[in-house]
């Protein structure tokens, strides 16, 4: 059984020798995350010393410049309780070990000459970064193409990692792969989504797959239906110019929201490894029914409070338009069509300026018969749950039905569970470590296939052309979203549970 005191995390090998070029070195992206992944990776000891970085940006930058820079950008970390990263304090032999492996060149990502430049600094194994806005996705990786920097030789690799948004709709995604795909092999491209960054994204196959009390009743026959919520309390706050033509359904549901129905719905690979689990992933995303416009609900956040203080409208953000109908929370209801699922409806919600910030997967299974206990003073079964809590407080809960003390048959339902934190080492991270980590090592297993992206934008096509021109229902700051998403799940006869 396992212990709360045993905690002793188990230790990886260091990635081989790398260089790593950064395009958008000076950009958020890059101080936000990627260099607290790098100050965590190199604590961990799993950085080679032959490890190096190369920035590339637009604006002239110097080596030690652009190290000062970041080293400043480290330590305010400590003192801003609402950064994604914020430690105690930063470890100066940890931080040591990145700033001086920190160089930078100045280069236009449309001109070839920037590329040749490129050539000529970097040798060996290289992965190339892509922290830049979409439309440089293709520029760049065709840059790179041109100036021969994606050809593998004498054992060395090359690997392109492409943040989201990767495409705009089915058509656009299918024009960025073509794009790239013309570059390079499949193998070589790692779409990466920092979702599957978390660790208890990690575990939802862990619990799944090294359990075997559950997988008899993962299934139509047992299981009633999921949800899906990713709700957060903060605002677009100075991203509206992103947002405006991006919405919650481009940003948040055929990435990170499928990424985990995926993992919660797919069939069990036969290895762990990445072709294995992404082959199952783009199956499940493949069965999933276009979504109907009458099954989703498109929402939009009015003034409010949240967590105790007053939040404005989201049209009255900053670059937001007076009449924009851009949805900041929306609600799906999605069905799989394959042999497992058939028939068990999937609730999925996610939505900004929201009553909690709370990420989960929760799994209803259907009640039991209620004939053997007719004759009781028992009134009615709650059926049970298991609840997958990705953030911020991770762990698993199950409620079971349980008697209570005395001499008359009465139930009560109980929750049991358990925290990560409770079992296991845990210290501040941002979930890009684990994933800048498997691609140093060649492991695609958390990254997206090229048919698994363009599934999901087929999935939600449909509302992309319905919602063009279509209202958004607004709903109160701070809240648990508009009553409309209610009304999706009763007609049903479901209820969502409370944030």
């Amino acid at each position: 059984m396992a212990d709360a005191t045993d905690k002793k995390n188990p230790v990886s090998p260091p990635a081989p020798p790398c260089t790593l070029v950064i395009f958008g070195a000076a950009g958020d992206l890059t101080k936000r995350l990627l260099m607290p992944a790098l100050y965590n990776l190199a604590g961990g000891g799993l950085l080679d010393p032959n490890f190096s970085v190369l920035g590339v940006d637009h604006n002239k930058l110097t080596d030690e410049g652009w190290r000062q820079d970041l080293t400043d950008t480290m330590a305010s970390f400590t003192h801003d309780p609402s950064a994604e990263f914020h430690p105690d304090k930063i470890d100066e032999k940890a931080w040591g070990f990145v700033r001086e492996r920190l160089h930078v060149m100045q280069g236009d990502f449309a001109d070839d000459a920037t590329y040749r430049t490129l050539a000529e600094r970097v040798q060996g194994n290289v992965v190339f970064y892509l922290a830049v806005a979409a439309r440089f996705f293709a520029p760049v990786v065709e840059g790179l193409g041109r100036a021969g920097l994606l050809k593998q030789a004498d054992g060395a690799f090359r690997r392109v990692v492409i943040e989201k948004p990767f495409g705009s709709d089915l058509a656009s995604a299918k024009a960025l792969n073509a794009k790239i795909l013309a570059q390079g092999d499949e193998s070589q491209f790692y779409r990466i989504d920092h979702f599957l960054g978390k660790e208890t994204v990690q575990s939802i196959m862990a619990i799944r797959f090294a359990n075997g009390m559950l997988e008899p009743v993962w299934r139509r026959e047992h299981v009633s239906h999921v949800e899906i919520t990713a709700a957060e309390t903060i605002g677009v706050e100075a991203r509206g110019g992103f947002y405006e033509p991006t919405g919650a359904l481009r940003d948040m549901v055929p990435n990170h929201l499928f990424q985990l129905l995926a993992m919660v719905a797919m069939e069990p690979p036969n290895s762990f490894e990445a072709e294995a689990v992404r082959g199952e992933k783009a199956k499940l995303v493949e069965a999933v029914r276009p979504i109907r416009p009458e099954d989703a609900v498109r929402g939009q956040y009015a003034a409010g409070r949240v967590d105790g203080r007053d939040v404005q409208a989201y049209r009255d953000e900053p670059d937001v338009a007076k009449d924009s109908r851009t949805e900041t929370y929306v609600a799906l209801k999605l069905q799989i069509e394959n042999w497992r699922w058939a028939g068990v409806p999937f609730y999925l919600r996610t939505g900004k300026r929201m009553s909690r910030h709370h990420t989960e997967i929760a799994v209803h299974f259907r009640p039991p018969p209620f004939r053997l206990f007719s004759d009781t003073p028992v009134t009615e079964l709650t059926p049970n749950v298991l609840r997958l809590r990705i953030s911020p407080d991770p762990g698993a809960t199950t409620t079971l039905n349980v008697k209570r003390p005395g001499p008359q048959m009465h139930i009560a339902p109980v929750e049991n569970g358990f925290r990560y934190g409770d079992f296991f080492a845990t210290s501040p991270t941002v979930g890009y470590e684990t994933l800048i980590y498997d691609c140093l090592m060649g492991d695609a297993t958390l990254f997206q296939r090229a048919d698994q992206i363009e599934a999901g934008w087929a999935a939600v096509e449909p509302l992309l052309q319905a919602w063009k021109d279509a209202p958004v229902v607004p709903y109160e700051a701070g809240s648990a979203g508009p009553k409309e998403a209610d009304e999706l799940l009763a007609r049903d006869g479901h209820t969502w549970l409370p944030l």
